[in-house]
């Protein structure tokens, strides 16, 4: 059985130094030459909530030979229809791509390489790379958690495999309503992590101010109510039911909710998104995957989202250099 983490970055690096840690076989495929030599020279080392350097196996995607019977992706959302046909080359016959990526990216994979050979992970922890080889766990060590599902009418064969091998870094749920699993993880990204890029903050710190959380309610609320519309049915995460706690009619209810934000975050305060980590490196961000991706669902169903077209709007102008990260733009939501 191989098994490969391609775009093996600020996650896909702690990901590999646990399964390797606990006896797992798999390759850490990554573009930036520097982390790869930096693994290869001296391990990956994990910091921040947890602290060790675990040996691993690394290569640039040139490296690659043979078939993988696992994929976990880890890229860019916008890459993944370069990404995934180079990756079909690298498949096995009857293996599969695990996206642990953000956003909805499993259909858009399951056109290339086909329905039966997707599977969709999404992750309940967060990382920072600090340097080639370095990652930086910022969420808390009992958050290590992943809900795993698939798309298709029929599980895929080798999913108890890969459920096996994330185990080794924390607990797996297999989800039979993904799409929902999808959603609830979506509602919390175009909310912090939207507001973490708009502001240049952490989580934590989105969520202490109290004009910001604000804004970060009336995200998640947006989400829920176009969910709702669209007849999908949000699951908890880790055991949380977003939508009994965060979705207010009324202003006693949104005052509690606005109270409760803060402490629902606590274990992710330190996290930074991975869109303002882009920002920060001059790349561009995949906020079309995450508040787009909303944004894009309510022109479907013809059902208005503002706050997260707001959202994507602002983060495109950062990336264009019109606007900073900052505090200043909490203006921007004032209408």
């Amino acid at each position: 059985m191989r098994a490969a983490i391609y775009g093996a970055g600020s996650l896909g690096t702690i990901l590999g130094a646990y399964i390797t840690r606990k006896g797992g076989r798999i390759d850490l495929i990554n573009r930036n030459v520097k982390h790869v030599e930096a693994l290869q020279k001296n391990g990956a080392q994990v910091t921040g909530t947890v602290n060790f350097t675990q040996p691993v196996t690394a290569y640039t995607p040139d490296k690659m030979s043979g078939l993988y019977d696992i994929i976990f992706l880890l890229t860019k959302q916008q890459q993944n229809a370069e990404v995934v046909t180079f990756l079909k080359d690298y498949l096995a016959p009857d293996g599969v791509i695990i996206t642990l990526q953000n956003g909805l990216p499993e259909q858009g994979i399951a056109d290339i390489v086909g329905e039966d050979r997707v599977l969709g992970c999404t992750v309940a922890w967060g990382a920072t790379l600090l340097e080639p080889g370095v990652s930086e766990l910022t969420s808390s060590p009992d958050s290590l958690t992943f809900s795993l599902g698939s798309i298709g009418t029929k599980p895929n064969k080798l999913l108890p495999e890969v459920k096996r091998m994330l185990e080794m870094m924390g607990p797996v749920t297999v989800e039979p309503n993904f799409v929902g699993t999808r959603w609830s993880k979506l509602l919390i990204n175009s909310a912090f992590s939207g507001m973490s890029t708009v502001l240049g903050c952490t989580f934590g710190e989105a969520a202490a101010d109290r004009t910001s959380r604000k804004v970060v309610l009336a995200l998640i609320r947006e989400c829920i109510d176009v969910c709702a519309k669209g007849g999908i049915k949000i699951e908890p995460v880790q055991g949380k039911d977003a939508v009994k706690l965060l979705d207010y009619h009324g202003p006693i209810k949104k005052q509690l909710s606005l109270f409760i934000l803060p402490i629902a975050i606590k274990k992710h305060a330190k996290l930074k998104a991975s869109m303002l980590q882009d920002i920060e490196k001059g790349k561009r961000t995949e906020v079309d995957a995450i508040n787009g991706a909303i944004a894009a669902y309510g022109r479907k169903i013809g059902f208005p989202t503002p706050m997260n077209e707001k959202v994507t709007d602002i983060i495109h102008r950062i990336e264009a250099g019109e606007l900073q990260p900052s505090f200043d733009n909490l203006k921007l939501f004032a209408s």
